[in-house]
């Protein structure tokens, strides 16, 4: 099976990696135009191209995959299937009707739950016990192609964005490669998905990183948990951003104002939020490396009843 490969971030190396392990012929990867990263703006690889030179496979990089002319140039590579994670763009008709078993998408979530962008940070935030991975064949909707595998992942108490991002991309790739024989051999089930089950997950922005002190304990180290490591919860300290990295929540209601830092400990500040006292553990200046808050507190003058600011 002569397979093209489209995908763009970490997440997707994985299933490319397994393709190749496999067997599958891969004979094109499409991915993002480099971008400039850093201080210094130099150009950087998307690493899916980074391991595409890696295994030897000739790699073409689209400024917009519905041009004309990108059309034909995948067209070349004869593919049996195009095979798409997390690629960040969204693909037209030409293309999804081009191979003759189409394309197939490796998704972040248990569809129709959190079609769109950032399927795995939304499941942190809002508190799901569970999410998962689903193959499904792509159509000209937002995720909205049918069904043909999907596989369960608890989501841990303590669980990061970049913890299920890693555990995500590796169910992903193995029922990728699951897909794909159901197809070839034709024994493949197509499940429609429950339009009355959607949810959306909107696109991260920096932005919504910016811890608000009025909301409950609970949600807020959710979200901390969910934008680590990108793109971060933030405070101000004296006017300075603060990332927090890690916190706990307290079985303490706390007397203080939001955003009040009630307690200085050995190990932490305890702030107070709408509902309850957020126990911060590990932290980042703007400027400077990330670290726990003892060493923090070490050398950092940090004083009880400053006010974070919302």
């Amino acid at each position: 099976m002569r397979v093209v490969f489209m995908g763009t971030p970490d997440f997707a190396v994985g299933t490319l990696e397994k393709l190749a392990e496999a067997g599958y012929e891969v004979v094109g990867v499409v991915t993002q135009p480099d971008k400039p990263k850093g201080r210094n703006k130099q150009l950087s690889a998307p690493p899916v191209k980074e391991k595409a030179l890696e295994l030897g496979i000739p790699v073409y990089q689209p400024a917009r995959v519905r041009n004309p002319e990108c059309i034909e140039e995948i067209r070349k590579f004869q593919a049996d299937v195009i095979v798409v994670a997390a690629f960040g763009q969204i693909l037209p008709k030409e293309l999804l009707e081009m191979p003759k078993f189409g394309c197939v998408n490796v998704h972040a979530s248990l569809l129709p739950d959190y079609r769109g962008a950032a399927p795995i940070q939304w499941a942190i935030i809002d508190g799901r016990s569970k999410t998962g991975v689903t193959i499904m064949q792509m159509d000209e909707g937002l995720d909205t192609g049918d069904m043909i595998l999907k596989r369960e992942v608890p989501i841990d108490g303590k669980e990061t964005g970049g913890s299920l991002f890693d555990k995500l991309s590796a169910v992903g790739a193995e029922l990728c490669v699951e897909a794909l024989r159901l197809l070839e051999a034709g024994t493949a089930v197509f499940e429609k998905q429950e339009e009355s089950q959607t949810s959306y997950a909107k696109m991260m922005k920096k932005e919504l990183g910016n811890i608000d002190w009025n909301k409950d304990a609970v949600s807020i180290e959710r979200l901390i948990r969910a934008l680590n490591p990108w793109p971060s919860a933030y405070t101000h300290l004296d006017q300075t951003v603060l990332k927090i990295w890690d916190a706990d929540v307290l079985e303490e209601a706390g007397d203080g104002k939001p955003g009040e830092i009630i307690r200085i400990e050995k190990d932490a500040f305890c702030v107070q939020t709408g509902d309850g006292v957020l126990s911060v553990k590990e932290v980042q200046l703007a400027g400077k490396k990330r670290m726990t808050t003892d060493a923090f507190l070490r050398g950092y003058p940090v004083k009880e009843h400053v006010i974070l600011p919302s």
